[in-house]
């Protein structure tokens, strides 16, 4: 009953994954077809348990000084597998061990004196830590397929002109021309192998862990491309440019330090308008620099720290957000993104989607965890955000 159950599972997931692939609604037969598998799957399910049911049933009415049946002679154990307790005879219960017994286990190794002696994986994984702005979530997102166009209205056209007029004479008129921003969309993927050795050794869940980790290498790479951009270089086609090209900033006056003066120059470059939602974006040790700046005047220090702010420091008010993702300081390098980043136009025509793979590397005794997405983004209002480069 299991292995039927498994085997309906399995077509089904044949049939929709089908769909999914073809990008199209099931068909009527397809419909049909997966409503039988859900009546069959409920019913092997109804069965599985009322064999449970009606064992506890006959175990509660035999007397103790009854005679056991001769054909209940034979004892059993209970053995978990996967979700499922099944009952298995003593007797091929310890074949099976035996025979299991007599191969050299992947994670069994030889003591000197010939004893097998196991080796257990512990369970707790350690992870390196990665520090992710939110630049993703605060920016202007757009769910939706094909290109998204986002027209602009230049501030600096002067398209609208305002002037003393006297009556009964005619305005001049004036046209405003729109400009726009095109979001297109990028593939990307990542594709990683568990050993099945590792994941029946293991007393943890190694495959949600990867997929975990898949969902966060895959946050990362999206953070990376909108915040330092994929440009052409040679041959090779641009792609997901970011604000690579934010051309709203400063330079900074040296290529190794950043003095109090630029940092404040820098944030007046945001319109206050845009002020109330802004950020600031940089590496941890762009971030340990600034901690050591003082104000000229007072010698009170310009980065201070603050529990209600995200990462517990703020900067002229305002949340300092900490990215791997950012370069430190030196030569030519942008270290530092200020600003409300809903300046930044973000489209995704597929987002994050993981898949577990178990069919695709039986072969390797491994199961498979894929990862796709794409995505675009582009700066939409430059005069939301402002970056610091170096000399």
């Amino acid at each position: 009953l299991i292995e039927k159950r498994n085997d309906l599972i399995t077509r089904a997931e044949e049939v929709l994954n089908k769909a999914k692939e073809e990008q199209r609604e099931l068909t009527d037969a397809e419909a049909q077809e997966l409503a039988e598998i859900k009546d069959d799957v409920r019913r092997i399910k109804e069965t599985l348990g009322l064999e449970d049911d009606f064992r506890e049933m006959a175990e509660m009415e035999v007397k103790p000084e009854e005679e056991p049946k001769e054909e209940r002679a034979l004892e059993t154990r209970s053995v978990k597998v996967g979700k499922e307790t099944l009952l298995i005879r003593e007797d091929e219960y310890k074949a099976f061990d035996a025979f299991i017994r007599g191969h050299e286990r992947a994670d069994m190794t030889k003591g000197a004196n010939g004893a097998i002696i196991p080796t257990s994986v512990a369970n707790w994984i350690i992870k390196k830590v990665y520090d992710i702005s939110p630049i993703l979530e605060r920016s202007q997102k757009f769910n939706t397929k094909g290109n998204v166009q986002i027209p602009y209205y230049p501030a600096d056209s002067n398209v609208i002109n305002v002037a003393y007029a006297d009556e009964f004479t005619a305005l001049t008129g004036s046209a405003g021309k729109f400009g726009s921003v095109t979001l297109t969309g990028f593939l990307a993927g990542a594709l990683t192998k568990i050993s099945r050795s590792l994941i029946n050794n293991a007393d943890i869940d190694v495959v949600g862990f990867v997929v975990d980790d898949m969902a966060e290498a895959l946050k990362r790479f999206i953070e990376h491309e909108l915040l330092i951009g994929t440009p052409a270089v040679g041959q090779t086609p641009a792609k997901v440019l970011g604000l690579s090209t934010l051309t709203n900033g400063i330079t900074a006056g040296s290529a190794t330090a950043i003095t109090a003066d630029e940092v404040i120059r820098l944030h007046d470059k945001v319109k206050d308008a845009y002020q109330n939602d802004a950020i600031w974006i940089m590496s941890s040790a762009t971030r340990t620099a600034l901690r050591l700046l003082k104000a000229t005047t007072t010698g009170v220090y310009l980065l201070n720290d603050d529990i209600s702010s995200p990462f517990g420091t703020t900067l002229l008010g305002k949340p300092v957000y900490v990215s791997d993702n950012m370069p430190d300081i030196a030569t030519g390098n942008t270290v530092i993104y200020y600003g409300d980043m809903k300046g930044l136009a973000t489209k995704f025509a597929e987002e994050i989607d993981i898949q577990i793979l178990r069919e695709k590397f039986a072969d390797e005794h491994a199961d498979g965890v894929i990862g796709w997405v794409e995505f675009d983004g582009k700066v939409a209002d430059e005069q939301r955000i402002a970056k610091l480069t170096m000399a």
